[in-house]
């Protein structure tokens, strides 16, 4: 069954509406579009930093890395302090927290939550401090935070990508977590998003969420055609013969398009339909490239051909910028997209209409997503008292106790099965687990890189599904035997 209707909302101005965009980008979908962490020589700082802005494009903002001390005072949602517990540590003093997207005082989603846990936190802890330190997705933003981790100083804690994590890690730049994480916690975080930490048999960060690709439905267009929404368990055929029902120009002139996502080298929106006939694009132990299998051709094939084929897409699809494919379904000229979780919020406060349902199922007669997790990691520390005292407040911020202490705080469906996150993010919950993660190796962001133009040729007619897939074979082997 579909997730539940919408209703209209108070609609807002499209400007108001793209800066709250803005905000659940940076907290939540940019977890999806993971930053390279590069060495200690400043070529690569440039260039895993350029790779860094252009994943984050659709996301990015010019502000300067900003920095305000949170206190309970400070905060600008109210909260009550009933989950965070009282640290051990013994530590007195200031942690700093650096949280992409933060903006001191801002009146966004995340920057109101952030302040507000951060002021729950302090006040069962009045001992210690946390300093918020935003920092932006651009490359000033991401040059600052992964200098500052390698330097060693200025950091306690710090949101980053799975696959920015296991240079870190190597550097002994991250702090693992094995002393603090307990059975419960364990057994509360959903199967599989602990291994995606795991190095040489250690943990060294705490997941917090997994903003999954899902389908958005467009509910006024399919009303407007007299097509029923689709159910769960819904077939690519399915939704191809829905496609083309939504396909179509208004008496106006409108045309109207059954479907579009994005299709970039950061982004996984068009995953769930190249993996759902079974194929993964390395193999179990991410030793050896699997795309080019029968299953990853076919799944591409679905995507190729709704352009090709079935003509269901707009004539840009491929290369559409996210502002397009926004005003496109707030405009009501498209039908579906399938998009992660973070920009239902935008659409739910514009008052669009619409239903979140899981991805067509392909071949392997499941439901498949794709998607990244969102991270908390502790910089390493010899002080011991200092690194627990970050360990503690790492934990409440990835906790169900945050979410009690403020409501709305998880952007995305949380990685704890404990945690019951606000609509429209718990439209995404039960989609999460079936999310294909990005896998945690520092040459992820080259092997997409290598992979993403030959996406866009096949869409293009340019190249058959089965060269653009075979055609990395030995370039993405080379990269995983180097590793």
């Amino acid at each position: 069954m579909t997730k539940r209707l919408f209703p209209q909302y108070q609609r807002f101005g499209l400007f108001m509406a793209m800066a709250l965009f803005m905000t659940l980008m940076l907290a939540a979908c940019g977890d999806n579009t993971a930053t390279p962490v590069p060495a200690t020589t400043a070529a690569a700082t440039k260039a895993a930093t350029t790779a860094a802005a252009t994943t984050t494009s659709a996301a990015t903002t010019s502000a300067a890395a900003t920095t305000a001390v949170a206190t309970t005072a400070g905060a600008t949602t109210a909260a009550t302090a009933g989950g965070a517990s009282v640290s051990k540590s013994g530590f007195k003093g200031t942690l700093s927290y650096w949280a992409l997207g933060y903006a001191p005082g801002a009146n966004t989603g995340f920057s109101k939550s952030t302040d507000a846990a951060v002021a729950a936190f302090t006040k069962a802890n009045p001992d210690i401090k946390v300093e918020v330190v935003g920092y932006t997705a651009d490359q000033a933003g991401f040059a600052k935070i992964v200098n500052a981790v390698q330097a060693g100083s200025g950091v306690d804690a710090f949101r980053i990508p799975n696959d920015s994590l296991p240079v870190l890690v190597k550097q002994g730049a991250v702090a693992p977590i094995d002393e603090y994480i307990t059975d419960a916690d364990r057994s509360d975080i959903l199967p599989g998003l602990l291994d995606t930490v795991k190095f040489d048999g250690k943990y060294y960060a705490w997941p917090l969420w997994v903003p999954p690709v899902a389908m958005y439905l467009n509910v006024d267009i399919f009303k407007e055609k007299g097509v029923d929404l689709p159910k769960e368990g819904w077939t690519y055929d399915q939704f191809v013969e829905i496609a083309k029902k939504l396909t179509f120009t208004r008496a106006n002139g409108e045309k109207v398009y059954g479907y579009s996502a994005l299709v970039d080298p950061g982004l996984v929106d068009t995953w769930p339909f190249i993996l759902s006939d079974g194929a993964r694009p390395l193999s179990a132990d991410n030793t050896k490239y699997t795309f080019n299998t029968p299953e990853g051709i076919s799944g591409l094939k679905k995507v190729t051909d709704l352009a090709l084929v079935h003509k269901v897409t707009p004539p840009d699809f491929g290369t559409q910028k996210l502002d397009d494919i926004l005003t496109a379904m707030q405009k009501k000229l498209q039908a579906m997209w399938s998009r992660p979780s973070g920009d239902s919020a935008t659409l739910k406060a514009n008052g669009l209409n619409f239903q979140i349902i899981h991805m067509p199922i392909g071949k392997s007669g499941k439901a498949v997503s794709a998607g990244g997790i969102g991270l908390i990691a502790v910089a390493a520390n010899k002080d011991k008292a200092r690194l627990s005292a970050s360990m503690d407040l790492v934990k409440y911020l990835t906790s169900a106790g945050v979410e009690k202490d403020v409501p709305g705080y998880y952007l995305a469906p949380a990685a704890r099965k404990a945690v019951t996150v606000q609509e429209p993010f718990s439209f995404f919950a039960p989609i999460a687990p079936t999310a294909w993660i990005t896998p945690s190796l520092p040459a992820w962001t080259q092997i997409r890189t290598l992979i993403h133009p030959n996406l866009q040729n096949a869409i293009f007619g340019k190249m058959t599904a089965e060269d653009a897939l075979g055609q990395p074979t030995v370039e993405v082997n080379k990269l995983l035997a180097a590793q």
